[in-house]
């Protein structure tokens, strides 16, 4: 149930991205960051709260993440400003840092060796299962009732979980090993990305400065100490011993390429579908089904194909389907048929995707000891997350610098009146979510949407261009890097994007 919540609310609030821009007023960076608030917190929080159920308890720190999730949900479905709804998803980024690794150590805790295999398929399925239906769910619950009960919803599921877990889960931690939780890494790997994550977006809005070149010079100098930090703490967050074997380097360096692909399209899709497309926010949701499914149905297929075969082979070929996919996104213009227009490039991208996920849990695996399975899986997973993170915040820059020169272009041949421009200026920050002034003759209210849909469409267009680029080097790295190994390991199943 508590890995169910996070699931859902991780892919649901995108669809629900528009009309939270809408309904809080919202710039285009206030939006990046009701996402980027949220992925900051747990990308660089998620390995120590690991460290914490093992050093205070698995079910204690299990309990704390759900609860405060809750608590950081109503928060979020109370906020009526921006501010309050970015401040309230950074809280749930925390929470959710405690909760979602405690939730399969709790597992490998709970059940014997030969049942811990089953019950973690069945976490698996259930998760997989509960993504899917979160950008279907997200979409119903923003066109049917308010986009406030997508956050609502987590309170009485939390409220079940912590019954639960309080009547049947008992009390476990490793006594076996000394642990020393990283705060210095935590700290320096949450202020360095926050550092380059504030620099990328709001360079993106403003332009860049000196402050924000020192900034984004500080943020990368934070994470260079970072490593050195992790160099030499006794219990680090990030053991760097284990990138001495190449394959985990090189496979860690194709999750960062191809989930920062994914992450930056699974934020702009949203405007486009709703916002220029006009499709209803059920719809919007419906339209990543092809992705999501196709991971779930396929993923264990090519579990066993890399099995087979290796896991380089469904690496390569995934991540060059996936680019096909990313590439395919680009082709729509405004108006037509989604099944001639986003459905192929979503199957596509599904497929693709389908044939990366499950190799590459294998391939994280087999290349570190059985005594490591827990912090390399963390490791890889904070690398996904953090890409997508970084993503946002950079394609971003692509986006709204070609949205600005293609509504530049256009404007002028509109022939409006000054004060109509004035107007319509003062609403870029929103992108596609800006709209003529009501004083606008109905004529001119027409063809300025249509030159801000187009504009709209220019800048995803590149981002998604963009994006098959990135899949395409993930597909290179897969290629001359990655060796396949004599002996496979199962994951924990499919990631959900």
């Amino acid at each position: 149930m508590a890995s169910s919540m996070v699931f859902i609310d991780s892919t649901a609030v995108n669809v629900a991205l528009p009309v939270l821009q809408r309904d809080l007023h919202a710039t285009i960076v206030d939006a990046q960051w009701f996402v980027e608030a949220y992925a900051l917190f747990l990308s660089a929080l998620i390995l120590v709260g690991g460290s914490l159920g093992d050093h205070f308890g698995r079910k204690r720190i299990f309990l704390i993440g759900t609860i405060g999730f809750a608590a950081a949900s109503a928060l979020c479905g109370a906020a009526h400003t921006a501010t309050q709804l970015i401040a309230a998803r950074s809280a749930q980024g925390v929470a959710s840092a405690l909760l979602t690794p405690i939730s399969l150590s709790i597992l490998g805790a709970c059940f014997t060796q030969q049942a811990r295999g089953r019950a973690i398929g069945v976490w698996s399925s259930v998760t997989a299962i509960t993504a899917a239906a979160g950008p279907l769910l997200g979409g119903f619950i923003v066109e049917h009732a308010s986009w406030r009960w997508i956050f609502f919803i987590n309170v009485p599921l939390a409220v079940a979980t912590v019954i639960v877990t309080a009547r049947f889960i008992w009390e476990s931690r490793d006594d076996e090993t000394v642990h020393h939780v990283d705060w210095a890494g935590a700290l320096l790997a949450t202020i360095g990305l926050g550092s380059i994550v504030y620099t990328l977006i709001s360079a993106s809005g403003t332009g860049w400065s000196q402050f924000y070149l020192a900034l984004l010079a500080a943020g990368l100098g934070l994470l260079v100490l970072f490593l050195f930090v992790e160099k030499r703490v006794p219990s680090p967050m990030m053991p760097l011993r284990l990138f001495a074997n190449p394959n985990f380097g090189a496979i860690n360096l194709m999750t960062f390429l191809l989930y920062a692909a994914l992450g930056g399209a699974l934020f702009f899709m949203p405007f486009n579908l709703i916002l220029v497309q006009h499709y209803s926010p059920t719809a919007s949701g419906a339209a990543f089904l092809p992705l999501i499914g196709l991971i779930f149905a396929l993923s264990p297929w090519a579990g066993h194909l890399a099995s087979s075969i290796g896991p380089r082979k469904p690496l390569v070929a995934g991540s060059f389907i996936a680019a096909i996919g990313f590439a395919a996104l680009a082709l729509p213009g405004i108006g037509g048929s989604y099944w001639t227009t986003f459905f192929p490039a979503t199957l596509a991208l599904g497929f693709g995707m389908a044939l990366v996920v499950a190799p590459l849990t294998t391939t994280v695996m087999g290349s570190v000891d059985p005594d490591h399975f827990g912090i390399a899986s963390g490791i890889n997973n904070a690398v996904a997350r953090t890409a997508g993170l970084i993503a946002i915040a950079a394609l971003s820059l692509a986006v709204v610098a070609t949205f600005n020169r293609g509504l530049d272009a256009r404007l002028p041949r509109i022939g409006a009146a000054p004060s109509v421009i004035a107007a319509v200026n003062a609403q870029r920050p929103r992108l596609a979510g800006a709209q003529a002034p009501a004083f606008a003759p109905p004529d001119e209210r027409n063809a300025i949407a249509l030159a801000i849909a187009r504009s709209y469409v220019d800048g995803f267009r590149l981002a998604m261009l963009l994006a098959a680029g990135l899949a395409l080097a993930s597909a290179l790295c897969a290629l001359t890097r990655i060796r396949d190994m004599g002996a496979t390991v199962s994951g924990p199943g499919p990631r959900s994007p």
